[in-house]
């Protein structure tokens, strides 16, 4: 008789299981911003908003008019009906739409502070779906290259930032050059109504010139496109310093790509495109306060 031992049969051999090995999630240091932010989009939803007004927000309620109400928010039918000036409040719409596009080609790979930009972008997206989450809007997103790296479609409320997270945890630059055209076509087959487009790229004059502006009308002529950009603060720093020789041309050269880089923004917003371009320390925020930006005007 052939014995069981505590592998199995005897002579036959089971495979030990090896747990598959966990993708580490990327950090999310600006987590510590999204209370703050979802506060500020909070005060945007309430009720002393009368003077919101555009394509982007909706009716909320009836209240009374109070010195600084825009006077073309007061509503006078209902006045008539009552014994108080009524001014019509507005609230941000819900249930809007955002694409998040993640350039993952060689550009990302640059170093830019701790880290890379991509990891400054990321950082940056997780920020911006925590708060769009809170405002009641749909998320999705794509990372891309030569192809699509991670997506992320159709996801609101409370699990889009882990849905994010587990998204982006396996992404690594990859060491070609994107294809912008191939991100666009990918990007309007993903994306039919109207929405926030948010590209995290370069603004380096090269990029931009070659990759960006042949494609960005396909873009703008449906969308809302906003784009993001890291920006390295040694390029600034080196721009204030005049110690020595060295430092001097050390400075002009900066100076030299900091002038660039703003001709290269003025001109995307002359077409109608925002921008949003920061430190990686600062990045967050900033297009968290961009997207707040948006909705209180109405624009989104």
């Amino acid at each position: 008789m052939r014995l069981l031992g505590p592998l199995g049969l005897a002579g036959r051999q089971t495979r030990r299981v090896v747990p598959a090995r966990v993708r580490a999630l990327p950090a999310f240091r600006a987590e510590r911003l999204l209370r703050s932010k979802v506060k500020r989009l909070q005060h945007l939803e309430g009720s002393n908003v009368a003077n919101l007004r555009g394509q982007g927000t909706e009716f909320d309620s009836f209240r009374e008019y109070v010195a600084g109400d825009d006077v073309r928010a007061i509503d006078w039918r209902a006045t008539a009906r009552a014994t108080d000036v009524l001014v019509r409040t507005r609230r941000p719409e819900r249930n809007r739409h955002m694409l998040m596009l993640l350039d993952t080609g060689r550009i990302s790979a640059g170093r830019v502070g701790d880290g890379t930009r991509l990891d400054a972008s990321i950082e940056a997206a997780l920020l911006l779906g925590g708060l769009a989450a809170a405002a009641g809007d749909t998320v999705d997103l794509l990372a891309f290259d030569r192809r699509p790296r991670a997506e992320v479609r159709g996801v609101g409320g409370k699990g889009l930032q882990l849905k994010l997270m587990h998204a982006m945890a396996g992404i690594t630059p990859a060491l070609v050059d994107t294809d912008s055209a191939g991100l666009v076509r990918a990007a309007v087959q993903r994306t039919r109504r109207r929405s926030l487009v948010v590209w995290f790229t370069s603004l380096d004059g090269a990029a931009v010139e070659e990759n960006l502006l042949p494609v960005l009308p396909v873009l703008a002529q449906r969308h809302r496109v906003l784009i993001v950009s890291v920006t390295d603060p040694e390029i600034a720093a080196a721009a204030t310093r005049r110690d020595r020789l060295l430092d001097l041309y050390a400075a002009a050269a900066a100076e030299s790509v900091l002038a660039e880089r703003a001709l290269v923004q003025e001109s995307l917003r002359r077409t109608g495109i925002a921008v949003v371009a920061a430190s990686p320390e600062r990045l967050p925020e900033a297009l968290a306060d961009e997207y707040l930006e948006l909705k209180q005007s109405g624009a989104l």
